[in-house]
């Protein structure tokens, strides 16, 4: 897997929200690395593109209220165990369950498989609440799709939680999640 600096030479081939998001980041003069891949829908799938770049693992789950009325983006390392009841008292709601396609199409505009935090670049009515567990923010490096699961990208993880974020006018919560299942 060849990792690039930057934007593809040719974008015409790609889709919209992809070129979106290669265009927003160099507005900003945010740098980035990439690669292309085949199709990436599962956590086993990601392996060999974030060893590629050169990052940990990061789960992106789309998730929502019962009742559907508060979305959520959560990230969170993968060797982490979602369990909805690790978040919903730091976060102030009940239980949580994973919110539809529409809804992501919607508010991200991203389809299931390439759930991003470049999504909320699309989200200006801020409908999505960002939550990051904190040991993300450890990180150097940070990796995620740019609204595509055929591509993925490296950037500082401070560019992402700083500049990116106020630029897309999102704050984030920072939420702690055990590594082990009680």
């Amino acid at each position: 897997m060849e990792v690039y600096k930057g934007r593809p030479e040719n974008a015409d081939t790609r889709l919209p929200r992809e070129k979106r998001v290669y265009d927003f980041l160099d507005s900003m003069g945010i740098q980035y690395s990439r690669v292309d891949h085949s199709s990436a829908f599962t956590m086993e799938d990601c392996k060999s593109i974030d060893e590629a770049l050169g990052v940990a693992l990061c789960k992106n789950l789309f998730l929502c209220t019962g009742n559907k009325k508060q979305y959520f983006l959560l990230l969170m390392p993968d060797d982490k165990p979602f369990k909805t009841k690790n978040i919903t008292a730091q976060i102030g709601t009940g239980r949580l369950s994973f919110g539809s396609a529409d809804k992501m199409l919607e508010y991200l505009d991203i389809e299931p498989g390439a759930v991003s935090v470049m999504g909320l670049m699309n989200d200006h009515d801020n409908s999505v609440k960002l939550l990051v567990d904190k040991d993300l923010l450890d990180e150097e490096y940070f990796a995620c799709h740019p609204c595509v699961n055929t591509s993925s990208i490296r950037l500082k993880t401070s560019d992402v939680f700083g500049l990116y974020l106020k630029e897309v006018h999102h704050d984030m919560q920072v939420v702690e999640l055990p590594r082990e299942i009680d």
